[in-house]
């Protein structure tokens, strides 16, 4: 409790003004003194590459807006100072090249300061990346540091309370100090039930923040599902939904309650809608933003949805055909700009929900109401939602067919005997099938990757020549180019980076400068 309060105190502390961009910058920090470093490093790279190809995918602001990378290995090295990701994948795609070359176990000595150091050096780098990107009008408040380990997690935490005492941890958000382990026997149904459930005696409290103490398993779906984490909307400036249940009365209430009880919530995305990636079917309707009035979206979250309460279900009374959308996941709300005993008040409120819901075998039917209320509205379209409970401290909410949007369809009754010539094949084929007890969706894969990456790695030159194809004559270039503008040209139309850029090599001449981003181009001068 104590620590919690901590933390919601110490977000306070950051500034109130609308950010551009309320995703945290992120820090990654990889030991590789790691006795299994060989089978991390390729299930690792693997997990990395394929998150941030779905960053990179999805239409909107980047849910991953810049990356650095260190490695530890006898002292800390930075493969990747901070790097806007949907700009430059085929540079970072370089990195994790280089990460991969990086010599297998037994080659560096477990132990030292070199976790804490790169710490160090990310919030220092960031801090100057900040103060010399927000000339230019670009702001990203925050950052997020991420360790991956096979060191004791605990050590690791006595070594940061010990160096970072002294410095200024304003802009840090949350450090998550990930010990990665190397354990066969875990089945992979039983990975994501791991990376979600959050332990609470694992955050430690220090400095008046949070550290995030996590243990996974080497696998490439381990830490496929600790990146995606990267992917959920971290804004924290309000709640997203506010839930509106009758008022009621209640026999032992000091005051009769006339208003609405408001539980306010926040919407986590259950699923990343296809719709919204690259190349996927009807995507540029959803990247241009035409959302349609009666389907909510988790992402970004610039509006905030009211829910009325109209009606109690019972919940076998539900039919699944009439359900439609992506499912939306509903908490009681973290917005810091609440006070301490109104979120705990909230919270409990929330969980009562969730305990009655479930011991009536309810759902509730809601209706959305609506968010423009300018005149130009004669007539308001109203959506409704079915809110689901479960056994968590969640709930789920879809939408549901109106009489407008339902089509006549016809069941007919099941017949009570068949001809053995038709059943007996039937039974047949039935019995040759594998029984699972639970759908893993874990346990399938669609090529999604793999057809992600060979849309987003094209070659750079083959873009260019089409756009130089499409120029009108009067806008060629000039044929008196310098030749050193000549030799950047080429490098920057490759697929990839030769190398991969390190501060502590800056060369000055133009070819290697070319790799940088402009703003932090000026920050090495």
């Amino acid at each position: 409790m104590n620590s919690r309060k901590l933390l919601s105190e110490t977000r306070r502390t950051f500034p109130a003004a609308k950010v551009p961009c309320q995703q945290p910058s992120r820090i990654l920090v990889v030991d590789v003194t790691s006795p299994s470093w060989s089978n991390t490093c390729s299930v690792l790279s693997e997990a990395l590459e394929n998150t941030l190809c779905l960053a990179c995918s999805l239409a909107g602001p980047c849910r991953v807006p810049l990356l650095s990378l260190y490695v530890v290995q006898n002292q800390q090295e930075c493969l990747l100072p901070f790097t806007q990701v949907k700009e430059n994948l085929a540079r970072i795609q370089g990195c994790l090249s280089e990460l991969r070359l990086l010599p297998g176990e037994g080659c560096f000595p477990q132990g030292g300061n070199g976790v804490v150091q790169a710490v160090q050096d990310g919030l220092q780098q960031f801090k100057q990346y900040s103060r010399h990107t927000a000339a230019g009008g670009l702001t990203n408040s925050s950052v997020e540091i991420t360790i991956l380990t096979s060191q004791a997690s605990k050590e690791i935490v006595k070594q940061l309370e010990k160096k970072l005492k002294d410095i200024d941890l304003m802009s840090l958000r949350r450090i998550q100090v990930i010990e990665v382990l190397k354990r066969d026997f875990l089945e992979p149904e039983d990975v994501e039930q791991c990376i979600s459930a959050e332990d609470p005696s694992s955050n430690i409290e220090i400095l008046g923040m949070d550290i995030d103490v996590q243990t996974i398993e080497d696998n490439a779906i381990s830490l496929e599902m600790l990146f995606k984490t990267w992917l959920h909307d971290y804004g924290t400036e309000r709640e997203h939904l506010h839930l509106l249940l009758p008022s009621g009365g209640f026999s032992h209430a000091p005051v009769l309650r006339t208003t609405p009880m408001c539980l306010k919530c926040d919407l986590q995305e259950r699923l990343l809608d296809p719709a919204l990636l690259s190349g996927m079917a009807d995507g540029t309707v959803r990247a241009a933003g035409l959302n349609p009035p009666c389907q909510m979206a988790a992402w970004p979250a610039t509006a905030l949805y009211k829910l009325q309460v109209v009606r109690a279900l019972k919940s076998e009374g539900v039919c699944e055909s009439v359900l439609y959308g992506l499912p939306f996941i509903i908490k009681p709300t973290s917005c810091w700009q609440l006070d301490w005993d109104e979120l705990e008040i909230n919270q409990h409120s929330f969980h009562a929900l969730c305990h009655s819901l479930l011991k009536r075998k309810w759902m509730l039917l809601a209706k959305c109401e609506p968010q423009n209320t300018s005149p130009n509205w004669n007539i308001v379209v109203h959506s409704y939602y079915v809110i689901i409970p479960s056994d968590s401290a969640t709930l789920l909410v879809k939408a549901v067919a109106t009489r407008e949007l339902l089509l006549p369809s016809t069941f007919p009754a099941l017949l009570a005997e068949h001809p053995e010539s038709v059943h007996g094949p039937v039974e047949s084929a039935l019995n040759s099938l594998e029984v699972e007890v639970a759908y893993n969706p874990l346990h399938l894969k669609s090529n999604l990757y793999k057809h992600l990456k060979s849309m987003l790695y094209k070659p750079l030159h083959r873009q260019q020549a089409q756009h130089r194809d499409q120029r009108p004559e009067r806008h060629q270039p000039r044929q008196h180019q310098s030749k050193a503008k000549a030799t950047v040209t080429p490098l920057l139309m490759s697929a990839s980076p030769v190398h991969t850029f390190r501060p502590a090599a800056v060369r000055r001449d133009s070819c290697e400068r070319s790799l940088l981003p402009k703003e932090y181009e000026e920050f090495l001068q």
